[in-house]
């Protein structure tokens, strides 16, 4: 049976990610995109002075960002280097940092940067950075500039799912996993998880993966890479029942 690689990541996510799998595993891998939520741009900024530091932890931030204002003068720290780049395209000074927010803090803090920070942000975020930094005595303040809305996967993912074959899932976030999870109420097919995170990695229903692997460091090249290291074992263990 053939093994499948489930990418529910929100397009244009979807298509770069598997891009770079196809790069990674090679171009007869076998990937449906079904992303589970859409970005939708919404919100808008507060008075700008100037001279705030802005912080970015996706893509979609820096685009709502720059959907709602043309000023670029800013310095803005990044999750990660994917962010950064976006961020560099558009014409902002960006420094990458350690792809959580974990290491964006501690990066804001061996810096010594000290705002005002604005975190540009979506509506569903797994770490209250704003907070964190006001705790740290900063002044800080957050603003939504998109929204991350559910989306149906599709019946052509149902389907591999409830099949035969295994399939490999990248896990991008917690929410992510629950709402592919919720969406999908029969899986037959043998599961691999690769989860971004230890916290997505626990938002998987226990018993649904056949192997869970947690990338190991906190971005897409990482889950890439945890991915390709699924397809080969899926297919060992594949070619081991077709032996018997």
């Amino acid at each position: 049976m053939p093994v499948t690689i489930l990418i529910t990541r929100p397009e244009p996510e979807a298509g770069r990610f598997a891009a770079r799998l196809r790069a990674v595993c090679g171009p007869q891998t076998e990937i449906l995109c079904a992303p589970v939520m859409r970005i939708a741009w919404r919100g808008t900024l507060p008075p700008l002075r100037g001279d705030e530091v802005l912080i970015f932890t996706s893509r979609h931030g820096v685009g709502g960002f720059c959907a709602l204002t043309a000023r670029r003068g800013f310095t803005c720290y990044c999750v990660g280097e994917a962010t950064a780049q976006a961020a560099r395209a558009q014409g902002l000074m960006a420094i990458a940092c350690g792809g959580d927010a974990a290491a964006l803090l501690d990066r804001i803090a061996t810096d010594g940067a000290t705002g005002p920070f604005l975190h540009l942000r979506g509506a569903h975020v797994a770490a209250d950075i704003t907070g964190a930094l006001q705790a740290a005595g900063h002044e800080a303040q957050e603003t939504v500039v998109y929204d991350q809305q559910p989306q149906d996967m599709g019946e052509a993912a149902r389907r591999v799912l409830a099949g035969e074959g295994a399939v490999i899932l990248p896990l991008m976030s917690p929410r992510s996993a629950r709402l592919a999870f919720s969406q999908v109420s029969d899986i037959h097919a043998p599961l691999f998880v690769a989860a971004i995170s230890r916290n997505t990695a626990k938002a998987v229903p226990e018993g649904a993966a056949q192997k869970m692997s947690i990338a190991q460091r906190p971005d897409a090249e990482a889950v890439a890479d945890a991915v390709h290291d699924l397809v080969k074992e899926a297919k060992r263990l594949e070619g081991g029942k077709r032996a018997q």
